[in-house]
């Protein structure tokens, strides 16, 4: 069996570039494909076990590297050139162009689905706001592109053979969207690099890249009224500016800005609680900060209903508003009983990378072996 990943670009290293690390441990002789990569010697040999990939022309124009999102109009027509039809089994890791790939009735393609394109669907409006495209010509243009890559996205949705969500929130955006059903397979989380704290201190704390979306400034300003409980915050982006005004005017928040590793995991092993505020399609960093023991406080919507577990790995707010944020707290601190270090890291186990690799190649054993009976009938 041949087969062929197909992922959407390699740039910076996330959530999808580390699933697809565990995938091509499964499947080590898996040829790769993308619309470009950029990866550097570290990246590949960390997360593309050293193997060079097959790109589109995309990775050859001008400028490609630092702005390949610019030629998201090109990326459709650039994803059906790859020939993948040498490979009986394609596997596509898509939150954008990837499951576009071209593949014929004598393959098997399986999409692990991150989401369905957010800035065409769900999240275009959001989208153009934070790129200043909501008005003028260039909003004007802008609509019209998104318009024509929903419409390809559909289409070519309709080919994917088998669909895997990485959560059931992104398994109810493939049905609304797409009209697919699909199996929810959790991505892997690198549980056993965090380290099982049980004596925590009197802090609260969050980590995030800062963008709007993620709320961090409605964490810092909920906390800032509330002089007793102390918050720090770890990450770097558009909203800092917000974040380091609540901070310099409250005694209690503190703002450390960027930090490497290392320090994100000490806060995240101390803090007596996470606190998410972000409606994520699945989200990886509640899931590291239980792998060390300690509850979140979560907004209960979209892939946190998947890994904090209400009243025993954690709580819900069911607002983004400070009010609801702050009687999450108070909640929190009333229910001290609830919260035991040690069953948080065994649910946070339950994500492991030994589990997501179980689960997948189980499933695409089972489809693939079902397409090649029919096949065959």
């Amino acid at each position: 069996m041949k087969i062929a990943i197909v992922h959407d670009w390699f740039v910076n290293a996330g959530g999808a570039e580390n699933v697809l690390k565990a995938i091509l441990e499964i499947y080590p002789e898996a040829d790769i494909f993308s619309v470009v990569d950029f990866f550097d010697d570290r990246q590949r040999e960390k997360f593309l076990n050293g193997k060079t990939t097959t790109n589109t022309f995309i990775q050859r124009l001008p400028f490609s590297k630092s702005k390949y999102r610019t030629y998201l109009p090109l990326m459709p027509f650039a994803i059906e050139q790859l020939d993948v039809t040498a490979y009986d089994l394609v596997i596509s890791s898509s939150h954008a162009v990837a499951k576009g790939v071209m593949t014929s009735p004598n393959q098997v393609h399986i999409c692990y689905c991150h989401s369905p394109i957010r800035y065409v669907w769900d999240m275009k409006f959001e989208y153009l706001k934070e790129s200043s495209l909501n008005k003028g010509v260039k909003s004007l243009l802008a609509k019209y592109f998104l318009y024509r890559i929903k419409k390809w996205d559909f289409i070519v949705s309709q080919n994917v053979d088998y669909y895997i969500a990485n959560s059931h929130f992104i398994q109810r955006r493939i049905k609304k969207f797409y009209r697919r059903d699909s199996e929810v397979i959790f991505p892997n989380v690198e549980v056993y690099a965090f380290t099982l704290e049980k004596g925590k201190e009197n802090f609260y704390f969050t980590a995030s890249r800062l963008v709007p979306y993620k709320k961090i400034a409605l964490m810092a300003e909920a906390f800032s009224k509330m002089p007793d409980k102390e918050l720090f915050i770890i990450g770097d982006g558009p909203d800092k500016e917000k974040i380091e005004k609540v901070a310099s005017e409250s005694s209690n928040v503190t703002y450390l800005g960027y930090q490497d590793s290392d320090v994100l995991k000490d806060y995240m092993m101390r803090a007596k609680a996470f606190v998410f505020a972000a409606e994520e399609d699945f989200g990886i960093v509640p899931l590291e900060a239980q792998a060390c023991g300690t509850p979140v406080i979560a907004f209960g919507k979209g892939g946190a209903l998947d890994t904090v577990l209400d009243g025993k790995t954690g709580i819900y707010f069911m607002e983004q508003t400070t009010s609801s944020i702050i009687d999450a707290v108070k909640t929190f601190e009333n229910n001290n009983e609830l919260w035991s270090a040690s069953e948080i890291r065994k649910h946070a186990e339950s994500f492991s990378t030994d589990v997501f690799k179980q689960n997948f190649s189980q499933f695409v054993k089972s489809k693939y072996l079902k397409n090649n009976t029919q096949k065959n009938i």
